[in-house]
């Protein structure tokens, strides 16, 4: 499989009419949501590379199968939208309806090429380290019989078979669900001819068994996929019958929440009834085994309401992400990534003390998220603290962070938490941890009406003398621990007054319907973010256009907001340096001639996920560092809150650049530059270059 190139569509030639109507033709735009489905290949490149340790090759290859399950839920299902409601094409001028089409195209060749890694690659390497998934044909009679024994006791008592015939309409199916459809032939019980049946494996059945040790090598771990037992054993279900077929399937719903806040007045309450039916809301996608036969399909495609360009054909697993249990499963640690233990830079120590004496910057993963945890368990014991402030996007199951609020309230600390109910997949959890936080006395706020709370921030108040000084956090990332050690992030704690008196009011915005203000050191969305960039980026023009050095680089998560994307192509031909570090979607062409020669477009796929958005803007030779919650996505500038936050200690201003922006552009193991083509191909060291990791180089400075 060709890992190099991924991406199709040829360079555009430079239009010749108006130059600033010539940057806004369609071909200078690539599109959002085939870019986004090909940063998926990046990450299957990942499973392939025999650098990579095994189990983590696996890791990667159930990220990439997740990621996609996500993209169907949310991307595919808005451009299915689109196309129902008739709306316009986005600026790349591909209709929706030949968009859905493309999307199918792409999609194929991603699942073919996850599957030829899972068949031909990982799974026989994986057997020869004596970690085996074993498939119904290569079972031998003690292991057959051991799970025929584990079917019929563990698996068959909560297993509801369904025959299709006009009293048995076609079942509902759950979101992402496994399910097998069984061709019978033969009379049941009451003698009634068996033509189909639907059998819906709960999810509280577990999707993989590992096999008893007498059952396996000497040394080895055997595992069986639920899919298989199903295949294997499903005539048991079906006594007197004859079984000429079980096809697993599964389909995939739209899983964006629709409520309109507006016309709603407990916004929790409305989510919870979202939430109810959220798994069975209209199909964008269904899965099926290879070998099924084409009636099957039509009818399953019928029953769905989904076209041809709808259906993707497996063979292996239609739940192969759940494989990454294995990843867990199995404890050697010669097959996954070396540990690492993180730098504490506030560990046992007065946090307050050393944040007046200076701002303090955390390096996540490098650096520990408990220096964050620390900040507010201080501050919850502290009895000179007055009150706490904090949004809440998204913190994992058993969160510290929302234990140390809920301890602060219970201290008599005045505490307010802005939860945002919305965080995709998240909603059930936020709600829970919500109503926790509601019952120890913690004021509660869900955020602006039209408005997802993005904005990742932290205020303290504490009393000092016969004064008051406020200390904040700032991140680019979310408060979980989880995330915390698998995402790279930028954290900045500060007592700088003017950063503090400007999270104060947005506290005051967000909880009090307060006017929109003018801050003095943060940009913010939906209200100065996106024109304080666009103002960036033209200065960096002008600059640039009177012969000096323009200079941007800014690394971020996705790129497609088209104002800025314009922008920046101006900029470009004004000369200006921009390199752009983006990890998935970028709708920018970089290295067309006359229009973004000047602009560079690299992705960075490795041991952990890049997550921290920083921008750096050159300003002749006075340079501006700022950390954000937001990437350059309309939705983040123009229909979020978002903060935006500069970095003010010049030494902090060149670790930052330093760590996160020069040390990615030197990467050439696991970058992947963006052509002028629309592909994306890996960097390699060339002849006299050493190989350079950037990511590894952090982990080796610990």
């Amino acid at each position: 499989m060709d890992t190099d190139r991924l991406l199709p569509g040829p360079p555009p030639a430079a239009p010749e009419h108006d130059a600033d109507d010539a940057l806004r033709d369609p071909a200078l735009y690539l599109n959002r949501e085939l870019s986004q489905l090909d940063f998926n290949f990046r990450v299957l490149a990942q499973a392939l590379d025999p650098q990579v340790p095994l189990l983590e090759r696996l890791r990667f290859l159930c990220i990439s199968c997740t990621n996609l399950d996500e993209f169907f839920e949310i991307r595919a299902a808005t451009v299915r939208h689109a196309v129902d409601f008739g709306l316009p094409a986005a600026p790349d001028g591909i209709a929706p309806a030949a968009l859905l089409d493309a999307i199918h195209d792409r999609a194929a060749g991603l699942v073919q090429a996850q599957y030829e890694c899972w068949n031909q690659v990982l799974r026989p390497a994986l057997a020869e380290s004596g970690v085996r998934i074993l498939g119904r044909n290569s079972w031998d009679k003690r292991q057959r019989r051991w799970l025929r024994a584990y079917f019929r006791n563990k698996v068959m008592p909560v297993l509801s078979p369904l025959g299709l015939d006009p009293s048995h309409p076609f079942p509902r199916i759950l979101n992402k669900s496994l399910n097998v459809a069984v061709v019978l032939e033969g009379m049941d019980a009451f003698g009634r001819p068996g033509h189909m049946a639907i059998v819906r494996a709960p999810r509280s059945l577990s999707r993989i068994v590992e096999l008893p040790p007498g059952l396996r090598g000497k040394g080895e771990q055997a595992f069986v996929l639920l899919s298989s037992m199903l295949a294997a054993f499903v005539d048991e279900l079906f006594p007197g019958m004859t079984v000429r077929g079980a096809y697993q399937f599964r389909v995939t719903r739209n899983s964006e929440l629709i409520v309109d806040e507006d016309e709603v007045e407990n916004l929790a309450s409305a989510l919870r009834t979202e939430l109810v039916g959220r798994g069975y809301r209209p199909a964008v996608r269904l899965e099926i085994a290879h070998d099924c036969p084409k009636p099957i399909v039509r009818t399953l495609l019928q029953n769905f309401e989904l076209g041809e360009n709808a259906v993707y054909y497996i063979d292996g697993p239609v739940n192969l992400n759940r494989v990454i249990q294995v990843h867990d499963l199995v404890q050697r640690p010669e097959l996954k990534y070396p540990p690492f233990t993180p730098r504490n830079r506030l560990e046992d120590e007065n946090v307050f003390k050393i944040v007046t004496r200076g701002d303090v910057l955390l390096h996540h993963p490098f650096d520990s998220f408990s220096g964050v945890l620390e900040l507010l368990s201080q501050a919850a014991a502290d009895p000179d603290v007055l009150a706490i402030k904090q949004t809440l996007y998204r913190t994992g199951k058993d969160s510290a962070i929302v234990e140390a609020l809920v301890q602060a309230a219970r201290n008599g600390k005045d505490v307010t938490a802005v939860v945002e109910l919305r965080a995709r997949f998240d909603e059930e959890a936020n709600l829970a941890f919500a109503d926790r936080l509601q019952e120890a006395g913690v004021q509660v706020v869900y955020g602006v009406v039209g408005f997802k709370t993005h904005a990742k921030m932290l205020l303290i108040v504490r009393r000092e003398g016969r004064r008051l000084r406020r200390y904040v956090h700032m991140g680019t990332g979310n408060y979980h621990s989880g995330t915390a050690r698998a995402y790279t992030d930028l954290s900045l704690i500060t007592a700088d007054p003017d950063i503090g008196n400007d999270v104060h009011l947005l506290f005051q915005q967000l909880s009090g319907l307060a006017p929109s203000m003018r801050l003095k050191r943060l940009l913010q969305s939906p209200f100065t973010l996106h024109s304080g960039i666009l103002d960036r980026i033209e200065r960096e023009t002008r600059i640039a256009a009177s012969g000096r050095a323009g200079r941007i680089i800014a690394k971020m998560n996705a790129l497609n907001e088209p104002q800025v994307v314009h922008a920046l192509y101006r900029a470009s031909q004004a000369g200006v340096s921009i390199d752009l570090i983006v990890r998935g979607a970028c709708t920018l062409r970089p290295g067309i001639p006359g229009i973004s020669d000047n602009i560079r477009v690299r992705s960075i796929v490795g041991r952990f996920l890049e997550h921290s958005r920083v921008y750096w803007f050159g300003n002749d030779g006075r340079p501006e560092l700022y950390g954000a919650s937001a990437d350059w996505l309309e939705r983040n500038l123009l229909r979020r809150v978002e903060t935006c936050f500069p970095i003010l200690d010049p030494a902090l201003v060149e670790r930052v650049q330093r760590e996160a922006l020069q040390n990615y552009l030197a990467d050439n193991l696991n970058a992947w530059e963006l052509g002028a083509d629309g592909r994306y191909y890996k960097c390699a060291p060339e002849p006299d270059q050493a190989p350079y990791s950037a990511q590894q180089a952090l982990l080796d400075a610990l």
